[in-house]
């Protein structure tokens, strides 16, 4: 088992990439803490592990939410190796600066950046002490190279990318490595973008053929790809890797 005994909180662990990665990480030994906005899905998580992992309900862009979420996982499991920063939007219709509202801008960058900021600030005192851990955080291709329309998710994922980079330096010499994910097109969108695509007859499937058709190996990105770049990454299989993030997408930006 890669993560034998480890401790580990995954964020959005409700779904998609989330809750694929939490079982993962629950099947090679690690004790879970599934924190998840969304109760009946944070539950479903729960039931699909067993034993050895912990819903705890969190706003990851609430300074009280994440701060109880790491202090669950040393309360219940003893401490922290590895934190998941996964949770994470997308605007029901991608929308340049000057059609993106502000609610929707500060929305996107409190979950997606802020929400990063938080867990990784109130996890790294406990790996700091032990002089270990792992942080990792989902961002996203289009945090590397733009996508039209996609302001203010852009600019979140890119703000991910960029902090990612920036904590390897800074805590490297405590032993803790930190790395992000950038998937390509998941075949399970966000819930937010989900739901507005389901409104028009056919939109899903045009989305998905459009992304497929910039993918050279064919198809979408799926969860579990996802999830065993994550397991890589918490595991030691990645000692000497730090301030990386790791392209899941089938090749897209090679192209």
């Amino acid at each position: 088992m890669r993560l034998k005994d480890k401790v580990a909180i995954v964020t959005g662990a409700g779904s998609s990439i989330g809750q694929e990665s939490a079982i993962l990480f629950a099947n090679e030994g690690a004790r879970v803490i599934v924190a998840e906005i969304n109760e009946d899905a944070g539950q479903e998580t729960i039931e699909r592990i067993g034993k050895n992992a912990l819903f705890v309900r969190i706003d990851v862009s609430s300074w009280d939410d994440t701060q109880r979420m790491v202090k669950s996982a040393v309360e219940n499991f003893g401490g922290l190796d590895i934190l998941f920063n996964n949770a994470g939007i997308d605007l029901p219709n991608a929308t340049t600066v000057v059609e993106t509202e502000i609610s929707d801008w500060e929305r996107t960058i409190n979950i997606n950046l802020k929400g990063v900021f938080l867990g990784v600030h109130h996890a790294l005192p406990i790996m700091m002490a032990q002089n270990s851990g792992v942080i990792i955080s989902t961002a996203s291709r289009a945090g590397l190279g733009a996508t039209k329309g996609e302001a203010a998710y852009c600019a979140s994922k890119g703000g991910v990318v960029s902090l990612t980079r920036q904590l390897a330096i800074d805590y490297a010499k405590y032993n803790i490595r930190v790395n992000s994910i950038c998937p390509g097109g998941i075949d399970r969108p966000t819930i937010d973008r989900s739901m507005f695509l389901d409104q028009t007859v056919g939109a899903l499937e045009r989305r998905n053929e459009q992304i497929i058709q910039k993918v050279p190996i064919g198809r979408l990105c799926s969860p579990q790809d996802v999830a065993q770049a994550a397991l890589y990454l918490a595991s030691d299989a990645s000692a000497y890797v730090t301030g990386t993030a790791l392209v899941v997408d089938g090749g897209g930006l090679a192209l």
